[in-house]
């Protein structure tokens, strides 16, 4: 909404993440309290520590979560670095901090609170049946999996839905005063009309006459520009589970009993279409109702019975049930479990095109006709054939994966001086790329393995250029490994002068050109302050602070913060390589007040944003007291790392 919120998204996103704590996506999540060897620490929270290892174990689980939801689209580096291990670890820092407030705060949430909470989680929600039970095995296996039990799970769940309180009660505290808000939804809205004389660096490019020596000290001053990078040429394999998947077979044994394991997934309950007429008549209503009711259902019973054809006439005509009336008193195919128990069983002792007698429910009285029966159905295995194949391959590639990661990292370690070993007994192939340098290349594709900022790292150190050794087994992808060593390597080098001085010549008349525009802007711009001659300015605009109408965002920030008391008022912008621009603001509109819905709709969005800012500053203050120790940067726990002291 406003020129805050916009100027302070990062803030906005950091606190939303850490308000919305990674509290229904529980797989793989460590224990808050898990102690570890102390070597392994990488900060402390009141004396508790959190290790390398918790700080891997929630990289991992973001990165796989991201890779689920974004599919092909997935970029593994944005994991990677050390800005992206240090979020994480301030996550966790914060997690501690706000834990420890909410026990010494002794909040909590009811059983019921926990229960919806946990059946909200996708992977919890898909265990419910068409017919609406649950199925309590299949949730003990599923939290089993992942090494939890279902007590475990409500404790956690419980503790983290209380930590969320915490931060809403502070976040509610918040206000913002009218007079405030209208203050900037005046200061958003304005609109100021100008005109623009644009002084172009292009126009002065003939009058840049440059000699050998500037073009030669240009040249050194700006080497860098005009160096060739250290570049390599590499081999690299890449044990992956994917190709792996793709490799496996599954024989019709094994298809057939895993079918029969799922075939509850395949399985489609039976299904009713029922019309029904209902006479309303509330459970808690007068007896003297209830029995008009009852006498007027069963002369409408007894009507639709001589006269069947007539009764989707006689509930658009009679029906008190405003939701299925106008349809003929149509409710749709519905399962078990859909209707209340009355009802379902009338139904269900119906057959096709059979009117019941009345029907009594809380509601009052219905008269229901059987219009259709789908009955239930179970997917042959061979229509699900293909999907049951690709899961368990994918399973089969999964624990093969597992068996062959440890081996593979041994292999190429222990024989350091070929990757072919590592081809041989794993069946890859050996692949090579040249001109591969410390920083991504886009020409070899995102998913190239050569584009990982870790491989990148461990290709150019030392051991890898000076003794041509295979580098480690990076980790990539949640089952991908790679495995690489440089074969030829040519050092970084400056280019000669001759051979780049048509670039520097073309660099310098750019720089000297746009440098010339600018003085001439600056004159300009002195005169018309002192009153000089307005010529050669363009058409008027309209600019606010959210309709630019083009202008480049410095331009639109330097026009509204002009100082427009008076009028008309003139401010230069320093366009660069572009050149010099002078703006004439010579109106400035009052924007009208903004309706009641819109107000509304500010007015929260800027109170939202108080109460983030109240909740940021809060947090800052628990971590203060918490005396918040950082013992090493959150490197991998196979990083190695001098611990260096810092209080945080």
């Amino acid at each position: 909404m406003l020129d805050f919120v916009r100027n302070n998204r990062r803030l906005m996103l950091l606190l939303l993440l850490v308000l919305v704590f990674p509290s229904f996506v529980f797989f793989g999540v460590e224990s808050y309290s898990r102690f570890m060897d102390g070597s392994h620490d990488v900060a402390k929270v009141d004396g508790r520590a959190i290790t390398v290892q918790e700080v891997d174990n929630v990289v991992r689980d973001q990165s796989e979560r991201m890779r689920q939801m974004l599919g092909n689209n997935y970029d593994p580096r944005m994991f990677e670095g050390a800005a992206a291990r240090q979020s994480v670890l301030d996550q966790l820092i914060l997690q501690r901090v706000v834990a420890d407030a909410t026990q010494k705060n002794h909040l909590t949430v009811s059983d019921t609170q926990v229960r919806d909470a946990i059946q909200a989680i996708p992977a919890v929600a898909q265990l419910r049946g068409p017919d609406g039970k649950f199925d309590d095995k299949a949730y003990v296996q599923l939290l089993a999996q992942q090494g939890m039990t279902p007590e475990q799970l409500d404790a956690r769940m419980r503790f983290e839905l209380a930590t969320q309180q915490l931060g809403a009660a502070v976040g509610s505290t918040a206000f913002v005063p009218k007079s405030l808000l209208d203050r900037l939804i005046a200061i958003r809205d304005q609109q100021r009309d100008v005109q623009a004389l644009t002084i172009k660096s292009a126009d002065f490019t003939s009058k840049v006459t440059p000699d050998a020596a500037a073009l030669k000290a240009y040249y050194e001053a700006h080497l860098s520009a005009y160096t060739t990078p250290e570049q390599a040429k590499v081999e690299y394999v890449v044990l992956s589970g994917d190709a792996l998947a793709a490799s496996q077979t599954v024989t019709p044994e094994e298809l057939k009993s895993y079918y029969d394991s799922n075939i509850q997934r395949f399985r489609t309950e039976e299904q009713r279409r029922a019309s029904h007429i209902l006479i309303a008549a509330p459970k808690d209503g007068k007896d003297a109702d209830r029995k008009a009711a009852k006498e007027k259902a069963e002369k409408l019973l007894a009507d639709v019975k001589k006269h069947p054809e007539t009764f989707a006439e006689v509930a658009k005509k009679n029906s008190q049930d405003p939701g299925s009336a106008e349809k003929g008193g149509d409710l749709g195919f519905m399962g078990r479990g859909a209707l209340v128990k009355p009802f379902e069983d009338a139904m269900y002792g119906l057959k096709d095109g059979q009117i019941s007698d009345l029907v009594e429910t809380d509601y009052g009285y219905h008269i229901i006709k059987l219009t259709g029966i789908k009955p239930a159905e179970t997917q042959p295995l061979e229509t699900v054939r293909p999907e049951l194949e690709a899961e368990l391959k994918k399973q089969l590639a999964s624990k093969k994966y597992q068996e062959q990661a440890d081996a593979f990292g041994n292999t190429v370690y222990e024989q350091s001086d070929s990757l072919k070993p590592a081809a041989d007994k794993f069946k890859l192939t050996i692949q090579t790329a040249d001109n591969v340098t410390r920083q991504p290349n886009p020409a070899l594709g995102k998913d190239n393995p050569l584009n990982n900022e870790k491989v990148l790292k461990a290709l150019f150190s030392d051991d890898a250029l000076k003794n041509k050794r295979n580098t480690e087994a990076i980790q990539v992808g949640p089952t991908t490994l790679v495995a690489a060593r440089v074969v030829d390597y040519r050092p970084a080098a400056a280019r000669k002068f001759e051979d780049v001085e048509a670039q520097v010549r073309q660099a310098y008349v750019a720089q000297q050109a746009a440098e010339l525009a600018r003085k001439a802007g600056e004159a300009r711009l002195d005169a018309l302050k002192k009153g000089g001659n307005a010529d050669g300015f363009g058409a008027t605009l309209a600019v606010s602070r959210t309709k630019t109408d083009g202008l480049p965002p410095k331009a639109v920030e330097a026009i509204m913060r002009a100082d427009a008391t008076k009028l008309p008022s003139v401010v230069g912008v320093d366009l660069g390589a572009e050149g010099y621009a002078i703006y004439r603001i010579t109106k400035v509109d009052t924007p009208a007040p903004a309706n009641p819905g819109q107000r509304d709709a500010d007015a929260q969005q800027l109170s939202q944003l108080a109460g983030q800012t109240e909740l940021a500053a809060y947090y800052d203050m628990l971590k203060a007291k918490a005396k918040v120790k950082i013992l090493r940067p959150a490197k991998p726990a196979d990083g190695n790392t001098a611990a260096s002291d810092a209080e945080g």
